[in-house]
């Protein structure tokens, strides 16, 4: 296409114009203009978070059966429900941006998308149930609160709920483990273990370090992300650090101190060549988690197929009984 100035001019004030409100803290809404940059930006950002949601579904689920009572059963059945909500909420957030659901499931099922690298591990003890929820929603809720205030409408109106249900998971996580560790030595025992295996992917599931996360300073400055990988990460060990004092279990970092001069802990080196491998796709779960998915759709078909022919045909008979009044 030939170089039109007036063209550009006017696409320079749109992104002046959008910029603006930006500035003003103001909410962009899905008929309002946006840059495509933003646009793919959220789809990018809440697809991740809508398929983390829904394959986050899977290592819990494979815990219904054999949860110890039937307290703990419902519970984890509540809680699985609720994954799959906040799941539905985000897809249809997405949506909002012109992109059809089908298309971001299959960018899921064909390894095109991204979902939180934390559900690529496997739950081996009950305790991993418990640590899933004080750690992992623990560190959603650190990273999801400030997306309440996200820029754009329908992803920080959904954030809402969505941060409302994950506080009741991550007490739910820290009540078992609770008892675990108020329980026998063999149960404390299997919590210390949980955590340790479970603290350092929680601290990646905060993304790269800032230095390498190429998102960041641009989804800050459209107000996407409030703050940055590194500072979620320090607010995460200044809050978790507490509570497993009073629980009574060690979190396994020997660098792990608090420094008087910050008033925040000092911890490790995170192993980023392990994120990186399991980002990748080459996690102990990575292959499990996809093919589980890309199975309970293949086996859904039927449903949603029997869905749309029930809507058609109800459409089919609203319209007869239009023709049947206006003859």
């Amino acid at each position: 296409m030939p170089f039109n100035a007036e063209q550009l001019n006017m696409e320079l004030s749109l992104e002046q114009k959008f910029q603006e409100k930006i500035d003003r803290d103001e909410r962009i809404e899905p008929r309002d203009w946006m840059p495509d940059s933003y646009r793919k930006t959220l789809v990018r950002q809440i697809s991740q978070h809508a398929h983390s949601e829904v394959v986050g579904m899977l290592p819990e689920g494979n815990w219904i059966s054999r949860a110890p009572s039937l307290r703990r059963k419902l519970g984890l059945m509540a809680k699985v429900q609720d994954e799959a909500g906040h799941g539905l909420y985000l897809y249809s957030a997405a949506e909002t941006l012109g992109i059809e659901r089908d298309t971001l499931i299959d960018q899921l099922h064909t390894g095109k998308a991204k979902y939180s690298s934390i559900f690529n591990y496997p739950t081996l003890t009950w305790a991993d149930i418990g640590t899933i929820g004080w750690l992992v929603d623990g560190a959603a809720i650190m990273n999801q609160v400030p997306l309440c205030r996200c820029s754009y409408g329908p992803y920080a109106r959904a954030m809402v709920r969505v941060c409302k249900e994950e506080s009741f998971h991550q007490r739910q996580g820290f009540e078992i483990l609770l008892s675990l560790c108020q329980g026998s030595p063999e149960q404390k025992a299997m919590a210390q273990d949980a955590l340790n295996r479970w603290w350092w992917p929680s601290l990646m599931m905060f993304g790269p370090s800032d230095i390498d996360s190429p998102h960041t300073q641009q989804s800050m400055a459209w107000n996407i992300k409030r703050f940055s990988n590194d500072e979620l990460r320090q607010r995460f060990v200044d809050m978790t650090v507490p509570q497993a004092e009073l629980l009574g279990i060690n979190i396994p970092d020997p660098e792990l101190k608090f420094n008087e001069a910050t008033s925040n802990y000092d911890f490790g080196e995170i192993d980023w060549d392990e994120f990186w491998q399991v980002v990748k796709g080459h996690g102990p779960c990575n292959k499990d988690r996809l093919a589980a998915r890309v199975k309970a759709h293949e086996d859904g078909a039927w449903v949603r197929e029997a869905s749309m022919a029930y809507a058609e045909k109800q459409e089919q008979r609203k319209l007869n009984q239009i023709e049947v009044k206006t003859a």
